[in-house]
Parts: structure tokens; C-alpha cells; sequence
């Protein structure tokens, strides 16, 4: 298995979704990360380029989120549009948390697979936005999974280490 550098001194397994409809950003498969990513202290231009790549990123794969280790960058920051518009999150941290939803997962970086996972069905979340302000936010049913599951990508965790249930399905 390929090794790939996303920055930082870390490296994740490949490998690589290499989809040319997918640039600047190709989708790293099977991701694990062994550390947490780093947090955001500043937000330059290359974090804003990063930004409204994952975006496109997400859009383009029909995804409802994504992180950045997901495309390589070791960075604390996650995009979600559940369908209401582009949701940033630099350095989020979970607040609170209650209730409980269990359904299917699926995950951009494990393509042809899916899961049941449980979770809380409300969320609230703190986070820099794009512009580095200060938000909260919370959500609940599909935004409260797509808050959870993002910042699992953070510290290093796939849906299936929490799946009950997994299984493969075709494109």
C-alpha cells in the first residue's frame, strides 16, 4: 500500500481516489489518521483556498461533508451542506450532545460502503467560521450525524469503528 505525505509530518495509508473531475482535490481512501489533526491558528489565504476546495470537493462527490484529512491537509477543518448552504468549521469542538438516532452512514473516503451507527440526534458545536469568527452552532437528525462524524475525521476515527452493522454495496 502507497503511502501518501499530507503535510505536517504525518502520512495516511492510500489510496488515492485520483478523479480529474475531483481537482484541486483528490479524496484520500480508507483514511487513518493515527494523531488528531492540528488546529487552526490563523486563517491565510492557503486556508481559504483549502476552503472553497473541499467544497467543490464535496459538492462534485455528492457528499454531505468532508474534512480536510480527508484530502490530505492535516488541518482542523470541516465542510457540511446537509442541502441548506456550505457550513465551515475550523477547530470545532462538540459541546454538548443528547438524544439518540440511529441510521445509515456512509463516508466519501470508504466508497461502496456503508453502516448503521448511533448516535446523538442534537449537537451543539463550537467553531471559527471562514472568517475566523467565533460560532455556534447546533443541529440535530442529519446536521447533528454530519457535525459528529466530520469531527470524527479529526481525531483519526472512521463511521465503522462505531458501525453495528457494515456492509458493501455497488455505485
Amino acid at each position: 500500500m502507497a503511502r501518501y505525505d499530507c503535510g505536517y509530518g504525518a502520512w495516511i495509508p492510500g489510496p488515492v481516489l485520483d478523479d480529474p473531475g475531483l481537482r484541486p482535490r483528490s479524496l484520500i481512501l480508507y483514511a487513518r489518521i493515527a494523531r488528531r489533526a492540528n488546529r487552526v491558528g490563523f486563517c491565510y489565504a492557503t486556508n481559504a483556498t483549502l476552503i472553497e476546495d473541499m467544497i467543490e470537493t464535496m459538492d462534485h462527490a455528492n457528499g454531505v461533508g468532508l474534512a480536510a484529512c480527508q484530502v490530505g491537509i492535516l488541518k482542523r477543518i470541516v465542510v457540511i451542506d446537509i442541502g441548506e448552504g456550505p457550513i465551515v468549521l475550523i477547530n470545532p469542538v462538540i459541546l454538548k450532545t443528547s438524544g439518540e438516532q440511529t441510521g445509515e452512514e456512509g463516508c466519501l473516503s470508504l466508497p461502496g460502503k456503508a453502516g448503521v451507527v448511533t448516535r446523538p440526534n442534537y449537537v451543539k458545536v463550537r467553531a471559527l467560521d471562514e472568517n475566523m469568527v467565533e460560532r455556534e452552532l447546533e443541529g440535530t437528525e442529519l446536521l447533528a450525524r454530519a457535525f459528529q462524524h466530520e469531527n470524527d475525521h479529526l481525531d483519526g476515527i472512521l463511521y465503522i469503528d462505531k458501525a453495528t452493522e457494515t456492509w458493501e454495496y455497488e455505485e
